[in-house]
């Protein structure tokens, strides 16, 4: 029997989120000071662990939270002997951990995922009430392509492009992605369908599943700068990349770097 899509995704994530350049030493840097202070690290969507690990690894004692079971599941079969690591099921809107953290990082664009001001607002007010005064927030966001979301509303719409190519890590088959995107202006929402081809040996595909639409806020520079005042951060940095380089017109990243008035 076929398993449920999220199981599927799951297995796959690893493989289709490669560490962007530089972020985890970006990371590391930031939880090293926390960790020198006693303090612990949160992140946010943490997914199967893909920087939580890393910075269990370095001895900090993280918290990962994710709405995922079966994203979980697989961090979990990851972090088996890890002390110092712990994974919770919740809604980044609405978590409760009788604790607080030095550090909070939301990495690999899973703010986007709230669509509204509300649902902003209140994953940040959240955080916020999960940091120790004067504790550190970094959210990591698309630095959106205008030109690239205009053609979303034209002949790109809902059409389905090549993807990236993976290996499924149970059968070593090769999967062939693709996705489809579209745009919505009066919201800020990018929508995409994602569509997975397991190939067989002798290139037929084996196994088809498919995902979405998932809906993504394109969130702008300065309604972040407005999120982040409006809930109570002071705003250290804003970077175009993990080296900390000048967030600039060709900027791919936004890096935001906020600490707890």
């Amino acid at each position: 029997m076929n398993q449920p899509i999220p199981e599927r995704v799951a297995q796959l994530y690893d493989a289709s989120v490669p560490d962007w350049p530089g972020e985890i030493d970006f990371y590391r840097q930031l939880a090293a000071e926390a960790r020198s202070n006693g303090q612990a690290v949160l992140e946010i969507a943490c997914g199967t662990g893909r920087v939580a690990l890393r910075l269990a690894q370095d001895g900090v004692s993280v918290v990962g939270i994710d709405i995922s079971a079966a994203m979980l599941d697989v961090a979990r079969e990851k972090s088996v002997g890890m002390p110092n690591v712990r994974w919770v099921e919740g809604d980044m809107r609405s978590f409760e951990l009788d604790e607080t953290f030095g550090l909070a990082i939301i990495p690999g664009h899973p703010f986007q995922s709230m669509l509204t001001p509300e649902d902003q607002v209140a994953c940040l007010e959240c955080i916020r009430r999960h940091l120790v005064p004067g504790g550190v927030l970094v959210v990591h966001l698309d630095h959106q392509d205008v030109g690239w979301l205009g053609d979303l509303r034209g002949d790109k719409r809902g059409v389905f492009e090549a993807a990236e190519e993976l290996t499924h890590p149970k059968t070593g088959r090769p999967i062939r992605t693709s996705r489809a995107w579209s745009y919505e202006p009066s919201t800020q929402t990018a929508s995409v369908v994602t569509v997975w081809e397991e190939i067989g040996p002798a290139g037929e595909v084996v196994d088809r599943w498919e995902r979405g639409p998932i809906r993504l806020h394109c969130v702008f520079r300065f309604e972040m700068e407005h999120l982040l005042a409006r809930v109570g951060f002071e705003i250290e940095a804003v970077y175009g990349d993990f080296y900390r380089g000048e967030l600039r017109d060709e900027s791919t990243d936004m890096v935001w770097v906020a600490r707890d008035r």
